[in-house]
């Protein structure tokens, strides 16, 4: 069978933290650092985590609303210290590689869709030493944060594909809701930042446990 009739994505667009790579609690811990830092109400881990994958002037709005708007820069600011502290602590989820290879090698296209900034996701990408394994890539600072659907019409615009053909993977329902919002299917991930309590509602194909879980489904269904 031609690889090409039997997907039924063409395009795969994922998110990044908590979905590809292992950042959640340091995301969170940072967070919490951030907002204590410029002297807010420090967010508990639900809290900090809800606002992942948020362009993140959004997300520490959200994660601390006692902060003035004008302390926000120095909030950003604090946040960004931080996270750099520990990025080279932080990798792919065991099983990701291999998974995205084997996409690959099937002829789908490959795509991030990142509440992260352009230069966060570049640097993410070298330091997992991903540069050539995605066909494209949207960061919150260049096109809008998620919910919004941009990210994914700007995406399926570039490689002139309807919604019926892009496949959305994350793990929050800013995910899945910017996915709806574009007309396109989602799976999610149960792994990450949000609980999978909330993802029935935004209809997902599957609720992946794993990684392993998700490439197997991606390998049966995508």
């Amino acid at each position: 069978m031609n690889p090409a009739t039997s997907r039924r994505f063409d395009l795969i667009a994922f998110d990044w933290d908590g979905t590809l790579f292992d950042s959640t609690r340091i995301i969170v811990r940072c967070i919490q650092q951030a907002v204590h830092d410029v002297g807010g109400a420090v967010p508990d881990e639900a809290a900090a985590a809800w606002v992942i994958g948020m362009a993140l002037p959004q997300a520490l709005a959200h994660a601390a609303p006692d902060v003035p708007p004008a302390k926000y820069p120095e909030l950003a600011q604090r946040y960004r210290l931080h996270y750099m502290r520990h990025q080279d602590d932080l990798s792919l989820f065991a099983g990701v590689l291999p998974m995205l290879e084997r996409l690959k090698a099937r002829g789908h296209l490959l795509a991030v869709a990142t509440g992260k900034s352009r230069r966060g996701l570049d640097q993410a990408l070298a330091s997992a030493q991903l540069r050539g394994v995605f066909d494209g890539s949207r960061t919150a600072d260049e096109t809008a944060g998620k919910p919004d659907p941009l990210m994914l019409n700007e995406l399926m615009a570039e490689f002139d594909l309807p919604p019926e053909r892009v496949l959305m993977v994350g793990d929050t329902t800013h995910d899945l809701e910017m996915a709806g919002a574009a007309r396109c299917a989602s799976v999610a991930v149960a792994y990450g930042a949000h609980a999978s309590t909330g993802f029935a509602a935004l209809s997902p194909l599957f609720v992946a446990p794993t990684v392993a879980g998700l490439d197997h489904w991606l390998a049966e269904h995508a």
